[in-house]
């Protein structure tokens, strides 16, 4: 047996005999290495192997502590089911819930990012406003699709960091990850092609597809390590699929992280069946452990994995620049940019090549890493105090949804309308799917400051508590 996993055999004993307890600090690194006289390394195996066995958690800049035992938990939401493939029409469902929650004196539990006060804007437009002072006026049509050299050089360095073979040459920067993710679906669909998506699946996935006039096929989920691969290998045996659009770490909006070996598993399952791979990979920064998810990305070794990622919600919100490792389609990629937006916002990129260069962005990271997982932990423990018996709660490992599974006989648009009325707003389960069968659930963003989230946590939990008794 490895020592790492001796290592992690000891203390799960430990945890299981009662010796460790709930909430329970492990030793740091340097002291399980000194006392045990084995290598950092060895350490770090064994506490990221007990972290994938839900036995312990990392708390950024603190260290890893025994998990709560699963009896001691609200549950988390049921797997959900597959459905047959069809046409969407979300749409104007979407605009319509999304609209209402826009305003700056509503709770933003609704909102699709984490709040303005976790980034550094004010650097950045100082950033910004040195790189356009630099500029050389000849370079401004200069660095139009696939970008500006030097950012892409900066998102393959990262790659780099990761362990994830990327060459520059398949890297396009675009208008937000959005624009990529929307491209890749283009370049590889025609109109009645079948696209597969998680259940419940990011609406904006849902949108793509409606707007091309192709059909989503929901394939069964869960809400802890994504999309069911016996479920997916079904469908490609019995449907003439074109795509797969998926978010493995932190998917939206349930949290899910994928694992390692899982995502392996669908490359290889995709790459069999000649299906591409859509990676929204948005999220993947945002993890709470002690090492960033591999992206399914890392097992691509014939091309097929469009990788799209983006600054939007790690550094820079509303500056728009995303980007997609397209593979074995950059050129397709390159040419659909050119004929629609022509090339992503040259001040944006020049900000952020500025930023990025300057050094700081890891301890940024870092800083955001922390503030989301306290935030998400302050939320999941209101969330579950107050909310009805019988809800069900997601427990993500990163990012900043939020799934609340209602009791069956809720209505989550009911209670969104009584949410609105108390200035906050939500994103009701109903835009998650094409037939709206999640009609009972919640995705609630945590990311915001504690003042802005937890009240309005606390009230909508009372609202679902008032609803339910008028339904019995």
């Amino acid at each position: 047996m490895k020592l790492y996993r001796q290592y992690a055999n000891e203390i799960a004993a430990m945890i299981a005999d009662g010796r460790l307890r709930p909430g329970d600090r492990l030793p740091s690194v340097r002291q399980a290495r000194e006392r045990r006289g084995i290598s950092a390394s060895t350490v770090f195996q064994a506490y990221q192997l007990l972290e994938r066995e839900g036995l312990i958690v990392a708390r950024p800049q603190s260290g890893f502590y025994v998990d709560l035992p699963p009896a001691e938990r609200v549950a988390t939401p049921k797997k959900s089911a597959g459905v047959e493939a069809a046409q969407v029409q979300v749409s104007d469902l979407v605009f319509h819930v999304l609209e209402q929650v826009r305003s700056r004196g509503t709770a933003p539990l609704g909102s699709a990012f984490p709040g303005p006060d976790l980034f550094p804007l004010g650097k950045l437009a100082r950033a910004g406003a040195r790189g356009m002072h630099a500029m050389d006026p000849g370079s401004i049509v200069e660095h139009l699709s696939p970008g500006h050299p030097r950012l892409i050089e900066e998102i393959e360095l990262r790659y780099r960091i990761d362990g994830v073979s990327v060459g520059a040459e398949e890297i396009v920067v675009t208008n937000g990850a959005l624009e990529g993710l929307n491209a890749s679906l283009q370049i590889v669909t025609q109109p009645g092609d079948t696209v597969v998506v998680e259940s419940p699946a990011f609406y904006a996935s849902l949108q793509a597809i409606e707007r091309l006039g192709l059909k989503a096929l929901p394939v069964s989920t869960c809400a802890v390590t994504g999309i069911d691969l016996d479920a997916l290998e079904m469908a490609l045996r019995t449907e003439k699929v074109a795509a797969c659009w998926i978010m493995p770490s932190f998917q939206n909006p349930t949290g899910a992280l994928m694992p390692e070996a899982r995502r392996r598993d669908l490359v290889a399952l995709l790459a069999q069946h000649a299906v591409p791979l859509i990676e929204d990979d948005v999220y993947g920064e945002l993890y709470f452990g002690s090492q960033r998810p591999k992206p399914a990305k890392a097992f691509d070794a014939q091309g097929t994995v469009l990788h799209c990622g983006s600054f939007s919600k790690t550094l820079a919100p509303g500056y728009r620049v995303g980007w997609v490792a397209a593979g074995r389609y950059a050129s397709q990629i390159k040419r659909h940019t050119l004929m629609t937006t022509m090339s992503a916002s040259l001040p944006a990129q020049t900000a952020l090549i500025q930023f990025l260069q300057a050094g700081g962005y890891e301890r940024h990271l870092r800083r955001l890493r922390g503030s989301l997982h306290a935030r998400m932990t302050a939320a999941s423990t209101v969330a579950e105090s107050s909310f009805p018996k019988g809800t069900r709660i997601s427990r993500p490992r990163g990012g900043y949804f939020l799934w609340i599974e209602l009791p069956d006989a809720m209505d989550a648009m009911a209670l969104n309308a009584l949410a609105l009325k108390s200035r906050i707003g939500v994103a009701p389960g109903h835009l998650f799917s094409p037939d709206q069968r999640f009609s009972n659930c919640l995705r609630i963003n945590v990311g915001h400051e504690a003042p802005a989230v937890l009240p309005a946590l606390r009230r909508l939990g009372g609202l679902a508590h008032e609803l339910l008794e008028r339904s019995e």
